[in-house]
């Protein structure tokens, strides 16, 4: 039997994923599984619209016109927001620069698909953040007489204590945490930028006693043991994270009357940096907190809180508010303090 050779758009794909993006772009495994999500939405539409198998596909198929025909159907289809649409669309930017460098006689279709715009009209979600009675209620909830309960209680903890990304935290192994004086762990956040963080003596606790109770292969290496587990051993995912969060404060979900907030692991991030910046740390401060790129993506923060908002109203309105009318009104940082401590 013959053996069937592989197709022009194969080929580019499998280096465009294999060398490209970690070996040239160095992106991180994250970046590169959304890449990856995209081309194979891209490639199960083509294959349904040309009615061929994705096997057979080549270089030929990518048209500006199917490009703008993919993105229709990601939202009306699959019903995906504007914002949605933009990150696909910047993938197969990047993936069609990468042809056009290694498949110039096909630049002339492929430059069509670069000039295919964003869309406009996107609107960014309002930060949502677990108020202070929130975040007694999660960690209060908590059954910690169990082991489950005690990981779930650590993990928790250690992300409100740090404010990491939730890949961040559950990649985090044995060797990344010190847990003598002075208690710090390491991230490798996005860009595989490393970056250390301080904890608390009472995260480090907890932390040491999850790292003696997990589950190990008897030939593994401990100190490159992830740290939290699930009940096979394996680590967990961010999938367990949320259904764990969700478990924990199932009836915060819907926030306040007319208020829809979404409570999901990265809201335990967004707590952080807005009880940081009550607590009247500096912005520069807090972007190194967070392994931020730019200052930019730290000042939605400012806009975010409404006890921040509330306090410039006051200044602007003292008589109609009641508030004082002489001084400048000092943020209060003692309930990020309070929750913190009893960690």
């Amino acid at each position: 039997m013959k053996r069937r050779s592989s197709t022009d758009l194969a080929r580019a794909v499998g280096q465009f994923f294999q060398e490209f993006l970690p070996g040239q772009r160095g992106m991180s495994v994250h970046t590169i599984r959304s890449y990856r999500d995209t081309l194979l939405l891209w490639l199960r539409f083509l294959a349904r619209d040309s009615d061929a198998r994705i096997a057979a596909l080549t270089l030929a198929d990518l048209t500006p016109d199917a490009a703008v025909r993919f993105l229709g159907h990601l939202e009306k289809t699959r019903g995906n927001s504007i914002a949605t649409r933009n990150v696909r669309l910047a993938a197969l930017h990047t993936f069609t620069r990468f042809l056009i460098g290694h498949h110039p006689e096909h630049m002339a279709a492929l430059q069509g698909i670069l000039v295919v715009p964003f869309k406009r009209g996107a609107q960014r979600r309002p930060v949502d953040y677990l108020e202070p009675d929130e975040v007694e209620s999660l960690l209060g909830k908590i059954d910690r007489s169990s082991p489950a309960g005690q990981r779930d209680y650590a993990l928790f903890a250690l992300m409100l204590n740090t404010g990491a990304r939730v890949h961040e935290v559950l990649n985090l192994k044995t060797c990344d945490v010190r847990l003598e004086s002075p208690h710090q762990v390491r991230f490798v956040g996005k860009g595989n930028k490393v970056r250390l963080c301080p904890i608390w003596p009472r995260t480090a606790k907890l932390i040491a006693t999850l790292i003696a109770t997990n589950r190990r292969a008897p030939e593994a290496d401990p100190a490159a043991a992830c740290i939290f587990q699930n009940r096979r051993g394996e680590p967990l995912t961010r999938f367990g994270v949320r259904y764990l969060l969700r478990k924990h404060l199932p009836n915060r979900l819907g926030g306040g009357p007319g208020v829809a907030k979404r409570i999901h692991p990265h809201a335990l991030r967004h707590t952080t940096a807005i009880y940081l910046l009550k607590a009247g740390v500096d912005f520069a401060t807090i972007s190194q907190w967070l392994g931020h790129a730019s200052l930019n993506t730290t000042m939605r923060y400012a806009r975010a809180d409404l006890d921040l908002k509330r306090q410039a109203l006051s200044q602007v309105f003292p008589e109609v508010l009641g508030a004082p009318t002489a001084g400048r009104l000092r943020i209060d940082g003692s309930e990020f303090t309070r929750w913190l401590r009893r960690l």
